[in-house]
């Protein structure tokens, strides 16, 4: 089965087929760098970068450009209550998300464009616009594009025009209430440094002009994947997508969304006063079970988070790392390029083509990890390497890769932890041989003998594991 993934613009799954075989091209909306990230900000950094890993493990070459964008009225407002400059501002949470998609293993993208670095695209784009008539001058500095020059405006979320809220700037010089702002004139009070002088008067980009500019400098006129939160949709995926068809750019061939996260039923926001930050939550748990709670279920699902998600998938993580590094200990540790060259499983492949449904590939690395347990625990050192190799190439599909660089000191905790391992393992071992002779009274005896030792051993779906009881 090939890949397939579900088009937000046609409503349901399509089979992919990329623009130039071999390559594929990818447009995330990236941040607002008005404040700290929060967790809600990390899902969909964390969705799309799941799905550039499976498309480059299967075959494709990736260039996915995600966009910063690092001026926009709220910037102004913060900086101006904080007393700092605007740029300042933006750069020090620039910085922040970049800090935040590092910890969570997010793979860079090929390219990271400013807002403020295209001032000439979007130029030359409203320039088209306007010659084509699908935008026009009002006072000076200020440039709208007309929604009703386009008969397909509303195609990508299924909205008629008639039926659509006013745009929230309420200019009486709009020809159109739903008209928007392609390049905005400076309001009294914004700092200079805040505005450019272009053909149309002296302004800074409108919020939606910007994506369309940087996705065509980057990726040309059609590109195969724009994604982005399922919030975005409207209005600023109608309005990219509107402005760039105007144009004359074909744009998006396929837009990915991903859902919420939530806490207690409500969409995570800085406006609701229910946001986690990123440094809040990694201070009480570790990076890669945060990747984990947020990458494990399905994209186009909502992530509903609390403490219990945050222990689930954490006791997740330590039977997967706690499983890798003691079968590297007794079997031996396969070099990445052996774990990126190895054959997945087909159910895997099946889920993963699925529109990357992590959920249905998550339950073939659980079975995996129940066979390698039960490898470990009968002395199987074979048996435990094969499916150590096969659970971390899954993984690093997901980019939870336990001996990767990047997650080693999560993974392996210590030597410690590994001559524990080695010693245990080996109890277990024996535990599995009486067992299988049916020596009821000595496997009830060595596993008493690991509960006096304060291991707690469990016979469950996954293969017999083992925690340390606190």
């Amino acid at each position: 089965m090939s890949l397939h993934l579900y088009d937000s613009a046609s409503r349901g799954l399509r089979d992919f087929v990329p623009v130039t075989p071999g390559r594929v091209g990818i447009y995330v909306c990236g941040a607002t760098v008005q404040g700290e990230p929060h967790i809600g900000h990390l899902r969909s950094a964390v969705a799309f970068d799941v799905l550039a890993r499976w498309l480059a493990r299967s075959g494709y070459r990736v260039t996915l450009v995600r966009n910063v964008t690092d001026i926009d009225d709220k910037i102004l407002a913060k900086a101006a209550a904080h007393d700092a400059d605007w740029w300042a501002w933006a750069y020090r949470f620039e910085r922040e998300f970049a800090a935040g998609y590092d910890a969570l293993g997010i793979l860079p993208p090929s390219y990271e464009p400013r807002a403020t670095g295209h001032v000439p695209e979007m130029v030359a784009l409203m320039e088209r616009l306007v010659e084509r008539g699908h935008a026009y001058r009002g006072r000076e500095g200020n440039v709208w594009f007309d929604v009703r020059s386009l008969p397909s405006y509303g195609s990508l979320t299924h909205q008629r025009l008639e039926n659509l809220e006013p745009d929230a700037d309420p200019d009486p010089e709009k020809r159109s209430p739903q008209d928007f702002a392609l390049w905005k004139a400076p309001r009294p009070g914004e700092p200079a440094t805040a505005s450019w002088d272009t053909p149309f008067g002296r302004g800074r980009p409108g919020w939606h002009l910007e994506c369309s500019a940087m996705a065509q400098r980057y990726l040309g006129d059609t590109f195969d994947i724009h994604a982005g939160g399922i919030d975005l949709r409207f209005p600023h995926h109608e309005n990219e997508q509107a402005q760039s068809h105007a144009a004359g750019y074909a744009f998006a061939r396929y837009w990915l969304h991903n859902a919420w996260v939530t806490t207690g039923g409500e969409k995570m926001s800085k406006s609701l006063g229910n946001y986690l930050s990123v440094t809040n939550v990694l201070a009480r748990a570790s990076a890669p079970a945060l990747r984990l709670a947020l990458a494990g279920v399905h994209y186009r699902s909502t992530v509903e988070f609390s403490d219990e998600t945050l222990a689930d998938a954490t006791a997740a993580w330590d039977r997967l790392a706690g499983f890798v590094a003691r079968a590297a200990e007794v079997a031996g540790e396969a070099p990445a390029e052996e774990v990126a060259a190895a054959e997945l499983p087909a159910e895997f492949v099946v889920a993963m083509d699925d529109d990357v449904n992590v959920a249905a590939a998550l339950a073939v690395v659980h079975e995996r990890l129940r066979r390698g347990n039960t490898a470990l625990a009968a002395g199987d050192t074979a048996g435990a390497g094969e499916a150590a190799l096969v659970l971390r190439a899954m993984l690093d599909v997901l980019g939870l890769d336990p001996l990767a660089p990047r997650w080693r000191s999560s993974s392996d905790g210590g030597a410690e932890r590994t001559a524990l391992g080695v010693l245990v393992d080996a109890v277990l071992a024996e535990r599995a041989e009486a067992r299988l002779a049916k020596d009821w009274p000595r496997a009830d005896a060595l596993r008493d003998r690991l509960a006096a030792a304060g291991v707690v051993v469990e016979d469950g779906a996954d293969g017999v594991r083992w925690t340390v009881r606190g």
